[in-house]
């Protein structure tokens, strides 16, 4: 056979191969099954476009596809490696929410390890778990209760109630009781190591946050530890007009200042006092800029110039 006779059958069989492979992918879409399960380069491609907001770069595209050809990689490791690479950090939040959220969790993953926690206002509006096991503590407990409002004394923002008064989570028991997080009355001395409160002193007035305050220090035992994290009221005014709180449900939102004091007065010792999305030039302008402080997002030294105050303290 001339060399021509030998070209021909290759051309040929590289050609019913694509035809194959892209079958494959077209098999792949229609049926609407795990985009894991489709050929290295369109998984590749796709996993660009979604989790780097870019097309593949030529580069880039032959590394993975010669991983996952060659088995070094699995589709979840080029996930993981795309996770954890320096250009997805550097993609800008563009959701002042979630962005807010996720500052949140970071602080909630710094808290200390407690065996017996309190949370205070900790419903989580998807999960029975609670907030704090669904923001991602990292430890596991043997207790915690979680205190809310019953449902029908909740702004209809925060209308939705547990489905059961206890469930077993991941890290340890949850337990709910209903009633004002202002009397903790039924709660004896010493019976709690952390009691956290993630965006609920805002929901009410400074005197009944002295006299929370005053039952958190009775309940938590010598050497324990108190965390909460609340709206910036220099954030809030730049974002609102004047004398509008950042939610209707609202009825008093701090500066570091008065916040500080309030925990000083009430017997706490600040030892960690953090900055939640950090404002970057928006206080310099005197303009509110949610794609900024978006995008800035993560648990900061600078707390004044923060989105969200948090702190953890100790009895003084």
């Amino acid at each position: 056979m001339n060399r021509l006779g030998k070209i021909l059958p290759q051309r040929v069989a590289d050609r019913i191969h694509l035809w194959r492979v892209a079958a494959r992918d077209r098999v792949v879409w229609a049926k609407d099954v795990d985009i894991r399960d489709a050929m290295p380069d369109r998984f590749v491609r796709a996993a660009y476009q979604i989790m780097l907001r870019r097309s593949a770069d030529p580069g880039g595209l032959r590394n993975y596809v010669d991983h996952l050809e060659s088995g070094r990689l699995t589709p979840d490791g080029v996930l993981d490696e795309m996770l954890t690479s320096m250009e997805l950090r550097e993609i800008p939040y563009r959701n002042l929410l979630r962005s807010m959220h996720q500052s949140r969790c970071d602080f909630v993953r710094m808290l200390p390890r407690a065996s017996r926690i309190l949370d205070l206002g900790g419903t989580d509006q998807d999960d029975d778990n609670g907030a704090l096991v669904k923001m991602g503590y990292p430890y596991s407990f043997e207790r915690l209760v979680i205190v809310d409002l019953p449902g029908d004394e909740r702004h209809d923002l925060y209308g939705y109630v547990a489905s059961t008064n206890a469930v077993v989570s991941p890290l340890g028991p949850v337990e709910y009781r209903y009633h004002s997080m202002v009397d903790l009355s039924q709660y004896d001395d010493d019976s709690f190591d952390l009691v956290f409160s993630g965006q609920t002193i805002e929901h009410i007035t400074e005197d009944d946050a002295r006299k929370m305050l005053d039952g958190v220090r009775r309940v938590l035992r010598p050497g324990g530890w108190f965390a909460l994290d609340t709206p910036n009221l220099r954030a809030t005014e730049l974002m609102m007009p004047a004398g509008q709180l950042s939610n209707p449900d609202h009825k008093l939102e701090y500066t570091h200042e008065r916040l500080s004091m309030l925990l000083h007065d009430a017997g706490f010792e600040i030892d960690g006092a953090y900055g939640l999305n950090h404002l970057g030039e928006c206080l310099a302008r005197g303009e509110f800029d949610p794609d900024v402080v978006a995008q800035r997002h993560g648990v900061y030294a600078d707390i004044t110039n923060c989105q969200l105050l948090a702190y953890t303290c100790h009895v003084s």
